[in-house]
């Protein structure tokens, strides 16, 4: 993107030589101002309890702790750069301040993370590495120092110089105590007041991982939490860490759940077994380790923390990502309603006027916004984990590395759609509307192809897409530059790039992911 002749301000010090600051152009930050709509989404929460209500307050106080980390994970300097932005005398201060709160930083999410205050790129590994550090610096290390590698590779750790210009591994619990330490004084209070058992079980469980780093125990009990608060909370997510895909991030999601639709899709967990089954590979590639009693809960959200809150906003979460949990009990697939539902209204059926012909635009239905959002979290639970390669074992993360989270969004993308043809085969979903859900499934790959190609699941939307192109799955009006679905070839292509990606992560295949 062109900033369009951006502004260059001076530092705000009295130094001589002050540096120049190139910012964005103000048209530039207008534009991307616009991009962010506000949407009241006005959770339900009457009917929960003066209790509840407690717990849930404390529960968003822990969130918002769940950004600060989450603020110097992305970049350890955030504090210092934004107080430089409060000082500067740019005319769009307040604007940049506005953008730099949204996004966590100064860099646009939406456009390949491109700077919009200061020259320098965002760091690969974000703050989770040196900043100097390469990667063949990190893997001598390792190499040099195996009795390291293990809390080098930790999803729990934090890379740091040492003072004689080394690198050592500092445990989150350590780095993050600031916030960590009253996060966990917050969980213990509303753990104190609830009398839901399972959630007095997790949020007592879970503070005590926020001091250890030890996320087993309460990772277990958070399959287990019933009740009308559904709450996931603690280092998830691999897709900041660009560099190797290795380190966690810090979010949070409180929600009220919604036990008449949760109870309407809990007859798909007793088929996940069937979907691996139907995958179309060898069944040597076919996981029937894991766990296949995932829970499914359709979920109001009211508060969000770190990771999920900048940028492109959440619809739904599959977690557990402990391989341990999962071959255990499974995964929990978590669809948070009300911002699905906002989505579809502002931006898929819009959006399908200017991506489809005229006669296939009106084709599209929310329920299959829905169902493809619900078979994309089951089938992250599917194909392949723990693998075995050069005789050793290992994971398909571990292969994969800063590959990993978009092959694996991908593949929930499009496994997803395979699981509602098949569906649709059994005759649980109306196989009469299988042209309309692929004109749903079709469009929804530009929704997320916005993302850019810098977040998981708008690299994985764009490797869907060149494949379907390859494979002939549609073709463009020359006249309109809409685009027409040829639903058969589609429904071939969903088949093939399934198993694509299914072969990519059991053989833990880099090259071929890279390729």
């Amino acid at each position: 993107v062109d900033l369009n002749e951006p502004q260059i301000i001076p530092d705000a010090g009295p130094a001589p030589e002050q540096k120049a600051i190139p910012v964005a152009s103000h048209d530039h930050l207008v534009a991307m101002r616009a991009q962010i709509a506000k949407i009241d989404m006005a959770p339900d929460t009457s009917f929960l309890t003066p209790e509840e209500v407690q717990v849930v307050d404390l529960l968003n106080q822990a969130a918002n702790l769940m950004s600060e980390i989450y603020k110097h994970q992305v970049n350890a300097g955030t504090d210092e750069l934004r107080a430089e932005i409060a000082a500067t005398s740019s005319p769009d201060k307040d604007l940049l301040l506005n953008l730099y709160d949204l996004y966590y930083g100064p860099w646009d999410m939406l456009d390949h993370d491109k700077p919009f205050y200061g020259s320098e790129d965002r760091p690969a590994g974000a703050a989770f590495y040196p900043a100097d550090m390469s990667k063949e610096e990190f893997e001598g290390w390792i190499a040099a120092h195996p009795e390291d590698k293990e809390a080098f590779i930790s999803g729990y750790t934090v890379i740091e110089r040492t003072d004689d210009g080394g690198l050592k591994a500092v445990p989150y619990h350590e780095a993050y105590a600031e916030w960590l330490v009253p996060a966990a004084g917050l969980l213990r209070q509303a753990a104190a007041i609830t009398t839901n058992e399972s959630l007095k079980t997790f949020l007592t469980l879970r503070a005590d991982a926020f001091l250890s780093d030890d996320y087993f125990e309460s990772e277990m009990a958070w399959m287990d939490l019933d009740g009308p608060i559904e709450v996931a909370i603690g280092p998830y997510e691999v897709y900041t860490d660009g560099l190797y895909g290795y380190k966690t991030a810090f979010e949070a999601f409180v929600t009220i759940k919604d036990p008449a639709e949760s109870a309407a899709l809990d007859k798909y967990k007793g088929m996940l077994r069937d979907m691996e089954g139907n995958l179309p590979v060898p069944d040597s590639y076919k996981n029937f380790k894991r766990g296949f009693e995932s829970p499914i809960a359709v979920v109001n959200q009211v508060h969000g923390g770190g990771d999920n809150v900048p940028g492109v906003q959440t619809i739904a979460f599959n977690l557990p990502n402990d391989e341990r949990v999962r071959e255990a009990k499974g995964a929990k697939k978590v669809l948070l309603n009300n911002v699905m539902g906002a989505k579809f209204e502002r931006i898929l059926q819009p959006m399908a006027e200017h991506v489809l012909v005229d006669d296939q635009a009106p084709m599209l239905m929310q329920k299959y916004m829905g169902a493809e959002t619900l078979f994309h979290e089951l089938s992250h639970s599917l194909g392949p984990g723990t693998i075995t390669k050069n005789g050793e074992e290992t994971t398909v993360n571990a292969e994969l590395k800063e590959l990993y989270s978009s092959i694996e969004e991908g593949k929930a993308d499009v496994m997803g759609a395979w699981n509602i043809l098949y569906m649709m085969q059994r005759n649980e979903l109306p196989a009469a509307e299988k042209e309309n859900f692929l004109a749903t499934y079709f469009t929804g790959i530009f929704r997320a192809i916005r993302f850019g190609t810098g977040e998981a699941h708008g690299k994985g939307a764009a490797i869907q897409y060149s494949w379907y192109k390859e494979q002939g799955a549609f073709t463009v009006d020359k006249a309109t530059g809409k685009y027409r679905v040829d639903f058969a070839k589609l429904e071939e292509a969903i088949r093939s790039l399934t198993a694509k990606f299914v072969t990519i992560e059991g053989d833990g295949d880099y090259d071929t992911a890279k390729a």
